[in-house]
């Protein structure tokens, strides 16, 4: 069976995607995407309950998800998880944090200005536009799609940027067993089948080591002849 080897955005190709989407109304989604790896039911589940200000934490708790109802596309809500490990309170990155508190700012405004034509069907959850209405996952999928093209970005799905959080973080040298908390995985070797192949740091490690063992081998061993 062949190996999957994931997609990804480098850093100058992330800028490029967050020029891109400054100013839509995906935004939001595109930099939580990026910066925590969470899935696309994970995004547009995110409740404001699950952002803590004062503990400066995220949860992960709840998922939405897609049916056909009489041939309409309908976004349902589990706090069903695809793992027992989806289930994860990480750090409030201070970055998404000022968005967040932006985000929940600018939705009191626009209900309190547009009154009867704001939605306040979901005013529990985070990810919707400013006229209240949830950002579907159905939307994600096809708007970043969209978004790709227009700008000439290269070809990426929406879930390859959980990808792209994982290489991140594996160029900056932060264990395998980390990434695997950070992102869910329910064991550490789903993380290693996925992203082992990009573990350079410990790749170039062992080099480093296996350099000098051997190194100081040959040198000992030179150190005998007569």
């Amino acid at each position: 069976m062949e190996k999957f080897e994931a997609m990804f955005y480098n850093e100058h190709e992330l800028g490029r995607l967050f020029t891109a989407f400054r100013g839509d109304r995906m935004e939001l989604v595109v930099l939580i995407a990026a910066y925590y790896g969470l899935r696309r039911s994970e995004i547009i589940g995110l409740k404001w309950d699950a952002i803590d200000f004062e503990k400066k934490t995220i949860t992960i708790r709840e998922k939405a998800y897609v049916i056909s109802e009489n041939g309409k596309s309908i976004t349902k809500f589990d706090n069903q998880l695809k793992t027992n490990s989806s289930h994860r309170t990480l750090p409030l990155i201070p970055f998404i944090a000022d968005l967040l508190r932006e985000k929940k700012q600018r939705n009191e405004y626009l209900a309190e200005i547009l009154k009867n034509e704001y939605c306040h069907d979901y005013d529990e959850y985070i990810c919707t536009d400013n006229l209240g209405h949830l950002i579907t996952p159905v939307y994600v999928t096809d708007h970043f799609a969209s978004m790709i093209r227009k700008h000439r970005l290269k070809k990426l799905r929406f879930h390859d940027l959980r990808h792209s959080c994982a290489s991140l973080l594996l160029a900056s040298g932060i264990p395998m067993k980390a990434i695997q908390e950070w992102l869910g995985h329910s064991t550490f070797q789903v993380t290693a089948d996925f992203y082992s192949h990009l573990d350079y740091n410990s790749k170039i490690d062992s080099a480093d080591a296996i350099a000098q063992v051997l190194g100081a081998c040959r040198d000992a061993a030179g150190g005998t002849e007569t």
